[in-house]
Formats: structure tokens, sequence, C-alpha cells
């Protein structure tokens, strides 16, 4: 598969060359909506004696925009706090508009849910990384997520289970 920022002449091809590959290109991406809270400032900054519990919520969501462009939104939610304190929590919702092409209609739904996020989360990261640190806080460095399993999750969500006394 091909994957472009949309630039012209950026796969070296001739034109005409490559028409039935399948191919991602980014269009554009954005923040959608981004929300940092530091409630306790200027105490909570002084409070770093214990060690803070942090907690990350991760979703993914896609939009059809035409028949090839599809908008695909991650939204995370996060929140730092210790026993008596929150320190900081945030909210991104951080979007994606991709071109896909030639793509068969069964590969369609694993590009959208686990190759666009994965293309996007890196920008997402390093924005949240910067409001923790202009918050206050040193940077919070989000692990890479997986999004092969939340897909899984979701698809196990989605479909309904089948017990072993009705399978076989």
């Amino acid at each position: 598969m091909t994957t472009t920022n949309g630039g012209p002449g950026q796969s070296g091809l001739a034109p005409g060359a490559g028409q039935d590959q399948p191919q991602l290109t980014v269009v554009a991406q954005y923040i959608k909506d981004f929300s940092f809270e530091n409630p306790n400032a200027p105490q909570s900054l002084n409070a770093r004696q214990e060690q803070p519990q942090i907690g990350i919520q991760i979703n993914v969501g896609a939009t059809p925009l035409s028949e090839t462009d599809i908008e695909v939104v991650i939204k995370l939610d996060g929140k730092a706090d210790t026993t008596s304190t929150v320190l900081f929590r945030f909210e991104l919702e951080f979007a994606g508009v991709f071109r896909i092409r030639n793509v068969p209609q069964e590969s369609l739904n694993p590009i959208v849910m686990i190759e666009c996020p994965r293309l996007l989360f890196p920008f997402a990261r390093e924005i949240i990384a910067t409001a923790v640190r202009n918050g206050g806080f040193p940077p919070l460095l989000l692990d890479p997520v997986d999004f092969v399993s939340l897909y899984r999750q979701k698809m196990a969500q989605v479909q309904p289970t089948t017990s072993p006394a009705t399978s076989g």
C-alpha cells in the first residue's frame, strides 16, 4: 500500500502508473477539541512528594466524508491525581482526514481503525506532553498504543459471542 502526505510527485512513479494500488493519503490533521485543566494550581505544583496516579482512556471513531475520504478521530481523556488532589486532567480530540483508494471493502475497516490512528497518535502524544509541561508538570510521555488490540477489543464487543454449547 502506498502512503503519502498528499504532495505532488511523492511516489516517484510515472503518471498513470500504480493507479490500482491501494493508497492511504493524509489529507489533513487537526485538533477538533482540546481541554487542559490544572484545577488546584498553584498548590498542586508544590505537592510533588506523592507519586500521582495517571489514568488514560483512548477511543477511536471514524466518519465517512465522501466515497474516498474518511475523518478519523482519536479521543484521549486523562487525569493525574494523588490521594488528596487532582493535579491535572485533559481531553483531546485529534483528527485527520484520510483519502483511501483501491482498498478491498473487507480491509477498509482495519485500515481506518488501526493504521489511521497509528499515523495520528504521535502528534496527539506531542500535544499532550507539551500541554502538561506548560501546565507546570513534567511532560507526560504516553506509551505507544497497540491499535490492533484496541480494534480487536472493539470488534469483540460488537460481535455477538457464541457459547461453546451452540458451536460445532
